[in-house]
């Protein structure tokens, strides 16, 4: 029996070269799942995306999936993608299976953590407030250089991970500091920053929404003296104030010390984020 894909609509174009369309899986013109495929709109046209690949319950455990993800390889090449990246469910054990046997590496995963009634106290003494206009300059550029070196390490092209840096910029702070729904504090040590963390929202799933952590740092010299976990506990607090019962962050692979903080904090994974090149 043949697997195929089939396209369940037609070829949706953007202005900006990307592209889209939806595809059924289909044994012997049987239509048996579908999936969806993309370019990613941060990293440009030539990354491209598996989403929502899904096989009908009577045709699971017959290699479909596998087959359907190899057959949408190929159409992503044929757009001219060197690259293709995947979300799989934590809890899908036969998704992540599937993916390290197709040679997909593990870049990041997605972690969210139901929030308890009673936000949390800060640490005694630890000071934070808002980032002022002159610092958020300072920080918004460095920010973006450590975002797309935190890809290039994990094998992004240089010119994918800066434009990755500057999509994320432009859609989640584009009025800056008076963006809607975002914050950005300072944790103070010795009179001087010592670290930042900015919090908005964002759609975790289609029609769900919730409080987010994009980015988090403290500076090396302040780590291992508790200024994290103290962060953390403040995007609780934001959270919790601004009526949200979730909060989710987004952490690379390989990041042990985040990862482990997080899960101390009661955080679970969601979601793992893996990619491979289209040689």
């Amino acid at each position: 029996m043949t697997t195929t894909l089939r396209p369940a609509e037609p070829l949706q174009q953007r202005p900006d070269g990307g592209r889209s369309r939806t595809y059924d899986v289909c044994v012997n013109s049987r239509r048996v799942g579908s999936v969806h495929l993309a370019t990613d709109p941060g990293f440009g046209a030539a990354s491209g995306l598996i989403e929502r690949l899904a096989i009908d319950e009577p045709d699971r455990r017959r290699g479909r999936g596998t087959v359907a993800a190899l057959a949408s390889e190929e159409v992503l090449r044929s757009w001219g993608c060197v690259e293709v990246q995947i979300s799989v469910p934590a809890d899908a054990e036969a998704g992540l299976r599937t993916a390290r046997s197709l040679g997909y590496t593990e870049r990041s995963r997605n972690m969210v953590k139901e929030l308890p009634a009673e936000p949390p106290a800060l640490p005694g003494g630890v000071e934070v407030r808002p980032m002022d206009a002159d610092e958020f300059e300072v920080w918004k550029a460095r920010a973006g250089d450590v975002f797309a070196q935190s890809w290039i390490d994990r094998g992004v092209p240089e010119d994918q991970a800066r434009a990755k840096a500057e999509d994320s910029h432009r859609k989640y702070l584009p009025e800056g500091l008076a963006t809607p729904g975002v914050a950005i504090h300072v944790v103070v040590a010795d009179g001087r920053s010592a670290g930042f963390l900015w919090t908005g929202r964002i759609e975790l799933e289609p029609g769900r929404w919730a409080a987010f952590v994009y980015d988090i740092e403290v500076e090396e010299e302040y780590r291992g003296r508790g200024y994290g976990r103290a962060l953390m506990l403040l995007a609780e607090r934001v959270a919790r104030e601004a009526g949200d019962t979730r909060l989710g962050l987004h952490v690379f692979a390989g990041n042990t010390p985040a990862i482990r903080l997080y899960e101390s904090l009661g955080y679970r994974t969601t979601y793992v984020n893996s990619a491979k090149e289209l040689l």
